[in-house]
């Protein structure tokens, strides 16, 4: 086989290859999984948040890898992916928070778009194509008519992290780049939900939303809101603080950001239920949480207002790693060059979550992965 291949068909991958393809280059797009884009669907089921709208260099901040990620993301921003999803056909829209998300709230006809785009430029996607690791200086897949092996003149990986295995990120990649010298950092989960065990006493608040709350943990804050689930705490606001987290770090809440310094309510004639509910405005599920967390609780008021200021968690550390939503880890970048070619392996350039960064979410994690897909499929194009 001679022209470009490109191993994996999520976003990244698809940015690859269609730049592969503009610049002439004759393009196979190989996915292991029966259909294209299946992590994107997935993150449509929540509306797909596809980027955020907000300055540039507060955008580029949010990520743990900003210097790396900056000319990639210069080139191909929150403006860009704009611009990208309208000329597919996409109208999109910032909600209150700056989040951007299609307006029809599903990534199905973005990706049907996307796809017939492709098509249209020539790329070949071969599905069920499952990259099984080298042999010698070629690839080996295993394919429903058997075992192939190609030796393209260009290859771009985009393989993905290790969070969501059944959706095709599966890190079965690791060993074999490994093995050719490509340096690789543990891979650590990333927004990503945090266990606890909780009593029967939450049940009837499971499900219910922490809302207009502070978490802090490791210096960091986050206003996001956090969920009760039977697992533990998940939510946005938890995500936000996935990096402290997952170091050990303590995790405390204030109840009452808003609070000012107002002083304590007195208790008065009210119950004592009645007074955390009416004098300090706890609705169900802040009072359930107090009460499983810091029983016995104390009878001063200011006392008691300085514990839902500061609601120590004990936590059971972050959910298993394939259960985040993203992960940490990956690539590291002293094994890629510039262009995002391994050093190890010339010809070889690799993009996405395969890749040593980190983000929250709120369209983050998505811009990233199409603009180092497209930044890797330019410089293999002209390598």
């Amino acid at each position: 086989m001679t022209g470009a291949l490109v191993i994996g068909a999520g976003p990244a991958g698809m940015m690859a290859a269609g730049e592969l393809a503009r610049a002439g280059w004759d393009v196979t797009l190989a996915e292991a999984k029966p259909s294209i884009g299946r992590k994107f669907l997935m993150a449509g089921k929540s509306g797909l948040n596809l980027t955020k709208a907000e300055p540039l260099d507060r955008f580029i901040a949010q990520y743990d890898a900003p210097d790396w990620l900056a000319p990639m993301l210069r080139e191909f921003g929150p403006d860009q992916v704009c611009a990208w999803a309208e000329e597919l056909g996409q109208p999109v829209f910032a909600g209150s928070t700056g989040r951007v998300f299609p307006k029809v709230m599903k990534a199905s006809p973005l990706l049907r778009a996307w796809a017939a785009r492709l098509a249209g430029q020539g790329v070949r996607v071969q599905t069920r194509m499952r990259w099984t690791g080298f042999e010698g200086d070629a690839f080996a897949f295993d394919t429903p008519p058997g075992r192939q092996v190609l030796r393209p003149s260009r290859v771009v990986l985009a393989l993905g992290g290790a969070s969501w295995a059944r959706l095709g990120s599966d890190a079965a990649w690791v060993p074999w780049l490994a093995a050719r010298g490509v340096g690789i950092a543990p891979f650590r989960a990333s927004n990503v939900g945090l266990r606890l065990d909780w009593s029967a006493h939450m049940a009837p608040v499971m499900g219910a939303a922490l809302k207009n709350i502070a978490l802090h943990s490791g210096g960091q804050t986050s206003r996001g809101e956090a969920v009760i689930s039977t697992r533990g705490l998940e939510g946005g606001g938890i995500y936000a603080l996935s990096r402290p987290l997952r170091a050990g770090s303590a995790l405390s809440i204030d109840l009452l950001p808003d609070w000012g310094t107002r002083a304590a309510p007195p208790r008065g004639k009210l119950s004592f239920t009645n007074w955390l509910r009416k004098g300090f405005r706890l609705d169900p599920a802040k009072l359930a949480l107090v009460q499983e967390l810091a029983r016995p609780l104390p009878s001063d008021p200011a006392q008691m207002l300085a514990l839902l200021r500061a609601l120590t968690v004990p936590h059971l550390g972050p959910r298993p790693l394939d259960e985040a939503i993203s992960t940490a880890g990956g690539i590291t970048r002293d094994a890629v060059t510039d262009g995002l070619e391994l050093r190890a392996l010339p010809g070889v350039f690799v993009a996405g979550e395969m890749l040593d960064w980190d983000a929250p979410t709120g369209g983050y994690l998505l811009t990233a992965c199409l603009a180092t897909g497209r930044w890797a499929g330019r410089a293999a194009a002209l390598a």
